[in-house]
């Protein structure tokens, strides 16, 4: 009945509506700005308005009841991002369906993993996806329909334009399955993968509704005109475009990073919102041709996936002028979406991921003996509220929460007297050198820094004598010139002991990453070992 004064507790109240479809407050929302254009394709300049989407969800939901899709089943969507995806998704929703986007570059193996995850019976898929993977799907058995996007199939295979044009529903005729959102499943997203195989995160409805309620304004507001990289099947992708669309905001995306399009994307249409993650930042904080181009019309940018340290950020409004700040953010595919987040009506704290989001309560506990800790003491972060996702499919809850109902994020942070939250690096990726625990992520930090080289990943090597070893792989800007011992010799005068690059650096093209930007150190080892980098 008291609160834990270790506790961090969100003080804000949202609304929630009465009716608990997603679908449906999706909806209702978009249909407020009509013809207003949604989404801009970077790469085409193809437009959908918001009118066009919402149509389109309708008239796909009632094709799929209407095909026999039922309450509860699951229906998948592997695409790059593309015009059909949005109404697929709430059309799904509506229906009373099970939505899951799968990553288009899944190998066959990954792409068999997540499949036996969520048994599909339906998929949505692009020419470009149902190439790729066409014998893999067809192969699983659980699938019974597969719907192309584009103009054209190969067999039994029904088009997505035939299926919106078999019905033309009006809003005052249409009522969406109605759903117990509290408990009834929405979403199928993965967890990023990063140090293992995929699991597969169960999101309701009502944690849906709660992200949307506490983003969306209670009036429409002045189009912004906002620029998104990260695809549309990752949490970050899906949850951040969901936000937008709620709020009347025109989408212009692109489907892969090109620093060239990028940079004309934002002079083309003057961009004033930017969701990145922290190695575009970072490439845009050292790009050589940013000059060239006028970025003046963006005034926010927001920041999430990993952290991102303060000289990065103090660049980049160096070069973005008009921007009021980088609001950094912290959550994961478990929390819908963001556990903490800066906003610009609240003091700016630097290297902070902001305070506490809605509905939130967090608390860090010790590492050994889990109990609570309070300001400024670092430990595991653990969160609990209606953000907080149902489980993974086929696992206890009991693995992965604890016996109050924290979900345990295997985050290690802290949070100061004021509440802000600030993060030091996932648990298992921590290196243990002699007893110390050497976060890699403060080391790429600080090797980011430094004029020679453009991207950083540090892991662990097992040492016999010390337990193990800092390793760093380095990519290079072009034309730079450095050697292994004057990176060692950098990180030596700028970390302490612990911290020192003793396994030493290896140099390579490319860190591998997962599509919200995370480093996947499990490939990094595994090139280690495989002998795929260089002195």
């Amino acid at each position: 009945m008291l609160r834990n004064k270790k506790y961090v507790y969100s003080e804000h109240d949202i609304k929630v509506p009465i009716s608990l479809n997603l679908g449906e407050f999706v909806l209702n929302s978009i249909l407020q700005y009509k013809d207003r254009v949604a989404f801009i394709d970077a790469h085409t300049q193809e437009k959908l308005t918001f009118s066009e989407i919402a149509q389109n969800a309708m008239n796909v939901a009632v094709s799929l009841v209407q095909q026999g899709v039922r309450k509860g089943e699951t229906i998948a969507v592997c695409s790059e991002n593309r015009s059909e995806f949005w109404p697929t998704v709430i059309g799904t929703l509506l229906a009373g369906a099970v939505i899951t986007p799968i990553s288009v570059v899944y190998t066959k193996d990954e792409l068999k993993h997540i499949l036996a995850i969520s048994k599909p019976k339906y998929i949505f898929c692009s020419p470009f996806a149902y190439k790729a993977h066409k014998s893999t799907i067809q192969t699983t058995k659980h699938i019974r329909k597969v719907y192309l996007y584009g103009d054209e199939k190969t067999s039994n295979e029904i088009l997505y334009k035939d299926l919106v044009k078999n019905v033309n529903v009006k809003r005052e005729d249409f009522m969406p399955v109605e759903v117990q959102g509290q408990t009834d499943d929405a979403v199928i997203l993965y967890s990023s993968g990063t140090t293992g195989l995929p699991k597969g995160v169960v999101l309701t409805h009502f944690n849906g509704l709660v992200y949307c309620s506490f983003i969306k304004f209670d009036e429409p507001q002045d189009p912004m005109t906002v620029l998104s990289i990260a695809p549309w099947y990752h949490a970050y992708g899906m949850w951040g475009n969901i936000g937008s669309m709620c709020n009347g905001r025109t989408n212009v995306y692109i489907k892969r990073f090109e620093e060239k399009l990028f940079l004309e994307t934002i002079q083309r249409y003057k961009i004033s919102v930017l969701f990145l993650v922290p190695p575009i930042l970072v490439l845009l904080s050292k790009s050589q041709i940013l000059k060239n181009y006028d970025v003046t019309s963006v005034t926010q940018m927001n920041c999430g996936a990993a952290p991102l340290d303060v000289e990065t950020i103090d660049e980049v409004k160096r070069r973005f002028p008009n921007v009021e700040g980088v609001m950094q953010g912290y959550g994961m595919t478990e929390s819908t979406l963001a556990l903490c987040k800066d906003n610009l009506f609240q003091p700016y704290k630097a290297g902070s991921v902001g305070t506490a989001t809605p509905s939130t309560v967090l608390k860090v506990v010790d590492l050994k003996t889990r109990e609570p800790l309070g300001p400024n003491q670092p430990g595991e972060i653990c969160a609990k509220g209606a953000l907080i996702m149902k489980g993974y499919i086929g696992r206890p809850r009991s693995e992965d929460f604890d016996d109050e109902g924290f979900y345990r994020s295997g985050d290690i942070g802290y949070y100061d007297e004021d509440g802000y939250f600030f993060i030091v690096d996932r648990l298992k990726e921590l290196i243990k050198y002699k007893g110390f625990q050497v976060p890699p992520a403060e080391i790429e930090a600080e090797l980011l820094k430094h004029p020679a080289i453009r991207d950083a990943g540090v892991i662990g090597v097992p040492d016999r004598a010390s337990g193990e070893l800092p390793l760093a792989f380095v990519v290079t800007q072009p034309g730079a010139a450095v050697t292994e011992r004057e990176i060692q010799s950098y990180v030596a005068e700028k970390l302490s002991n612990p911290k020192q690059l003793r396994g030493g650096v290896r140099f390579v093209k490319e860190i591998p990453k997962n599509p919200s930007g995370k480093i996947l150190r499990r490939i990094l080892r595994d090139m280690l070992k495989s002998g795929n980098s260089k002195l």
